[in-house]
């Protein structure tokens, strides 16, 4: 049993703006980011894109304004837009979700990475803007949901350097249908070696002209090697 004889919590996080090489991190504002936020989830790969998400797809710019006005004004979840720094647009949104400033236990969530941003430096940077966010801020727990069935974001959360920690079964009913949720973990002793394998693949030097990367996400020190 580990004693903690000087916890005294941690703070919320706050509407910041999260600043990366390769994206931006903004708190979400419907003014600023919604014209270009419905054009990153809507479209034709918008079933593709909600399948996993609570959220019901939007049929209109309007109908999606019911989605995002209340999302914008929320503190849990505390909503972001993600912004590709090369073009300046919006192509995507995550949050910081289930807070508790009493443990320092907070989760990733909400996530909606648009296909412009897919499988490029920008997702891995946002998550690793808002991990280092959160642990900067003397968090200890790091977290990650997703349905069992998502084989895609189980292996995200591998990739990212999280620990799997088992299913809930029954845990959840989303759109009518049961949800068993697997859970993930990154803890505050983890973050350092995990953060200097972000740091190491999100350097330029990684990527070819094409952004091609040389080298996979790796992290270590660690019981064994994770990679994505």
């Amino acid at each position: 049993m580990t004693y903690l004889s000087n916890w005294n919590g941690v703070a919320r996080p706050e509407q910041t703006v999260l600043e990366g090489r390769y994206t931006r991190l903004e708190p979400l504002d419907p003014a600023r980011h919604g014209d270009e936020l419905y054009e990153a989830v809507s479209g034709s790969e918008a079933v593709r894109l909600h399948q996993w998400l609570a959220d019901p797809i939007p049929s209109s710019r309007s109908d999606f304004d019911s989605w995002l006005v209340p999302k914008a004004a929320s503190t849990d979840p505390l909503f972001f837009a993600v912004i590709d720094k090369r073009t300046g647009r919006v192509e995507g949104r995550q949050s910081i979700l289930d807070i508790n400033t009493d443990f320092g236990s907070a989760e990733i969530g909400h996530i909606l990475w648009g296909p412009a941003i897919a499988r490029t430096q920008i997702t891995t940077e946002a998550f690793y803007l808002m991990a280092d966010y959160v642990f900067g801020l003397g968090y200890r727990r790091w977290q990650w949901r997703c349905n069992a069935l998502n084989a895609p974001s189980r292996r995200a959360a591998h990739r990212f350097g999280y620990t799997f920690e088992g299913i809930f079964r029954n845990h959840m009913v989303v759109k009518g249908r049961n949800r068993d949720t697997a859970w993930f973990s990154i803890l505050d002793t983890e973050w350092p070696w995990i953060k200097s394998g972000f740091q190491a693949w999100l350097d330029p030097s990684n990527f070819e002209s094409d952004g091609t990367e040389r080298s996979k996400l790796t992290f270590a020190p660690a019981t064994e090697s994770v990679e994505g």
